[in-house]
């Protein structure tokens, strides 16, 4: 039998904006440390091809072209309740086992854990 290729899905943390700023130092730590072993669980299974923590969507900035020039637009974005907060990017048999991984994904506790098959931007 042969066995399918593995398959990348972008497991992205959706949080409330807020919720960062009202955690303490502490209790964010710990939430940090717990998702850093859960991404070392994953490499140990061979299975984390990458992932980050990212600082809120305050210091973002999008960058868009409008009639030749960049347009930049400072964060926070107001139209957004929430923000990506974190990423995992895996590789699974399927879309099965992507799903069962975000749900032992402790960030599913406090936050959106937002499972993304990737594939080119011309697959529907």
């Amino acid at each position: 039998m042969e066995r399918a290729s593995p398959m990348e899905f972008l497991l992205m943390i959706i949080e409330r904006r807020e919720d960062r700023a009202s955690r303490g130092e502490a209790e964010g730590r710990a939430l940090y440390d717990e998702m850093v072993r859960f991404g070392e669980e994953l490499t140990r299974r061979g299975q984390l091809l990458a992932s980050r923590s990212l600082r809120p969507d305050k210091h973002g900035v999008r960058v868009q072209q409008a009639q030749g020039k960049s347009v930049l637009r400072d964060g926070p974005f107001a139209e957004a309740k929430e923000m990506v907060g974190g990423f995992y990017l895996i590789q699974c048999a399927s879309r099965d086992e992507a799903l069962a991984i975000a749900a032992r994904c402790p960030a599913a506790r406090f936050a959106s854990v937002e499972v993304r098959e990737c594939a080119p931007c011309y697959v529907g």
